[in-house]
């Protein structure tokens, strides 16, 4: 018998490092090649590791949230001889496509079936397999019935104890511990440091939508459910119309070079609430894009986000972003700048109240935009100047739409 040292390997985009996510093995299992062995975090996304070997299990690189460097021991493994003569550590990462690691393989095939009936991630499914557990049995708390991975310890515990669900009302005196690891470490990291080095100007302007919602409401007329606009799109054309005019705003800024890179195309990040934490998935080139296509574009990248079948392109890049609590937005919120961006326009929830209107009180839907900007870069004169230039267009719609 010999050992043999599964390396992590390099997951793409230059990661030099990944936080181990979940571990499906522990010391003294016997894994089969291709079985999953861990799930790995990076900046942007998950990736599941199967192993390249089969054999006992020996010793792991550490527990959840621990940072295992590329290169460095994942899992040791103690196998036959002829497995260590003709695999080595590198064939884990040979010929391994630009944008996911060559061991984030899809579940067994066996699990084919099972996938038409239920959405889950894999990790969820093996545990199920091992456990003997039909996951069509399992209530799903995240998007589309998701099965996440609380639900299906919840159901662990329910099936354990024999009660189906802990009666309403009846206190809870227990207490329990979370690690903060993954995409939430990720997004505490990125917010603390947002926060800490990049002094925020905030700027809130309210703006009468009550010609926009009827634009909107029209175009929607005759459109299926799936394909009916909101207001994000028509946010985003008079946003990129408002950026011709300052250019300044479309900036990221490479603190290592102490450059800022302004931008010719509109890469309009989008910031998204999942199941796993924030996500600000990226429409790229949206300068180019019609209404629809905008629109069609913002779904689609959102989606991705959502259901975890975003690619890592797709994460990343922005140039500027827009977030929304949608009805949940309130009167005006301080939204955090997506660094290295300087600018993020925030929208607050649209209501209907009396306002005077060419002299006359009226009812009107008034909405609005939370933005906040870079102020080492961008001067509060300017943020202003282009958030009133995003308000004439919102007020006055058709100019959206014109050539300038």
């Amino acid at each position: 018998m010999s050992e043999f040292t599964f390396k992590l390997p390099d997951l793409g985009e230059g990661t030099v490092e990944s936080e181990i996510g979940e571990w499906f093995i522990k010391v003294g299992d016997l894994v089969s090649e291709e079985d999953i062995v861990a799930t790995m975090m990076t900046d942007k996304a998950a990736v599941e590791l199967s192993s390249p070997v089969t054999g006992t299990v020996l010793r792991l690189a550490g527990e959840p949230g621990d940072v295992v460097a590329v290169g460095s021991a994942l899992v040791v493994y103690e196998v036959d001889d002829d497995v260590a003569a003709n695999a080595a550590p590198e064939d884990a990462s040979e010929d391994a496509p630009a944008d996911k690691a060559p061991a984030a393989e899809a579940a067994p095939a066996a699990s084919t079936a099972e996938r038409k009936r239920v959405v889950t991630s894999p990790a969820v499914r093996r545990r199920a397999k091992g456990a003997g557990i039909d996951l069509s049995q399992v209530p799903g708390s995240g998007a589309g019935g998701r099965i996440l991975g609380k639900d299906f310890d919840l159901y662990l515990e329910a099936r354990a104890t024999g009660s189906a669900m802990r009666v309403a009302g009846t206190p809870s005196t227990s207490v329990k511990e979370i690690k903060i690891i993954g995409l939430r470490r990720i997004i505490a990291e990125r917010m603390s440091a947002a926060k800490r080095e990049i002094p925020h100007f905030a700027y809130v302007e309210e703006i009468d939508i009550t010609e926009l919602e009827a634009l909107r409401k029209h175009l929607n007329g005759s459109r299926e459910q799936s394909e009916r606009l909101t207001l994000l799109p028509f946010l985003g054309l008079a946003l990129i119309r408002a950026l011709r005019e300052f250019p300044q705003c479309n900036v990221t800024y490479d603190k290592d070079r102490n450059l800022l890179l302004q931008y010719d195309a509109v890469h309009l990040g989008v910031a998204t609430q999942t199941p796993d934490g924030l996500k600000v998935p990226v429409v790229k080139h949206a300068e180019i894009r019609s209404l629809d296509d905008l629109a069609d574009e913002i779904r689609r990248v959102t989606l991705a986000a959502r259901d975890n079948s975003a690619k890592k392109s797709e994460l990343t890049g922005s140039t500027i972003t827009i977030t929304s609590l949608g009805k949940l937005g309130g009167i005006a919120s301080t939204p955090v700048i997506n660094s290295p961006e300087v600018a993020i326009i925030g929208v607050n929830r649209a209501v209907e109240r009396p306002v005077v209107y060419n002299g006359q009180v009226a009812v009107r839907l008034m909405m609005n935009l939370s933005s906040s900007f870079d102020h080492r870069f961008v001067d509060g004169y300017d943020a202003a100047a282009m958030i009133q230039r995003i308000r004439e267009m919102l007020e006055h719609p058709a100019t959206i739409f014109l050539r300038n």
